[in-house]
């Protein structure tokens, strides 16, 4: 048999394979856990923003582009300075948690590219930071307002992130540091505790008034029941009392008297066992 009439196929085999080989990283494309894909179609329209390619092993022309984005779970930390309302200098230590949405890849790689971060996320974070730092004064910032401060700035980032344009979804933001210059900083916590201190000394009154206001109307109640009860005492009242408890102790088993008459007609008891 004559094996010379299959080299040619061999050959093409082996050529095909080699070139296969060779183009490989052009050619198949893994997207691994927690990753997206868009594809650029080189001489097919450019970018296909619609189509986003998910976890697995893929198949692409070999001169087309497979832009893969990690869309898990990411975070930054922005240092920075800023102005209160009154033109106060002070530094801000901030941390963003981030993920960009996986069905928007297409619009965030066409409008930002893969650092979206750098100039889309980081960006706002500092300007929403500014803005909203900017309405109050450093006392509210450092203290009585920082709750607000904060809830402003998270509401205001998440709205511009989440915009349409925008397609980030931010899960958490954190001031993590505000730093004054020393002398403020002082000058704010020793107002902060003469504030206290007030606020202490006006509990000590209010609770002092409330028991003199307690005994007030006690004294008044006791003087009114006194009052009542001298008017409700007349001589026949006392009389009939005083027989009503000369009747109990002579019924008494364990007692024993003498009764005599008063002047009064009242019983008399001149001793008992």
């Amino acid at each position: 048999m004559d094996n010379r009439k299959f080299l040619p196929i061999v050959v093409i085999g082996v050529t095909v394979l080699a070139v296969i080989l060779f183009l490989s990283s052009s050619l198949f494309v893994t997207i691994e856990s927690g990753q997206r894909g868009v594809l650029f179609k080189k001489f097919g329209g450019g970018l296909d923003k619609d189509k986003i390619f998910s976890e697995g092993f893929h198949v692409k022309a070999p001169w087309n582009t497979m832009f893969v984005y990690d869309v898990r779970e990411n975070s930054a930390e922005e240092k920075m300075e800023v102005l209160d309302r009154s033109g106060l200098s002070l530094q801000v230590e901030v941390s963003v948690r981030f993920h960009p949405e996986y069905e928007k890849i297409g619009d965030i790689h066409q409008r930002f590219g893969e650092f979206y971060a750098d100039r889309l996320v980081k960006p706002e974070v500092r300007s929403t930071v500014r803005r909203v730092m900017g309405r109050y004064s450093a006392e509210e910032i450092y203290s009585t307002k920082r709750a607000e401060v904060e809830r402003s700035i998270i509401e205001e980032t998440r709205a511009i992130l989440s915009a349409a344009d925008n397609n980030i979804n931010m899960k958490a933001l954190l001031i993590r540091a505000i730093i004054l210059p020393e002398q403020i900083k002082n000058a704010i916590e020793s107002k902060l505790q003469q504030e206290q201190e007030a606020l202490a000394y006006q509990f000590r009154l209010e609770k002092e008034r409330s028991e003199a206001e307690r005994k007030r109307i006690a004294a008044e109640g006791e003087s009114l029941a006194n009052e009542i009860i001298n008017k409700s005492l007349t001589n026949q009242l006392l009389k009939m009392r005083g027989i009503e408890a000369t009747t109990g102790l002579a019924n008494s088993p364990n007692t024993k008297v003498v009764i005599i008459g008063n002047s009064e007609g009242l019983p008399l008891i001149l001793g008992n066992n």
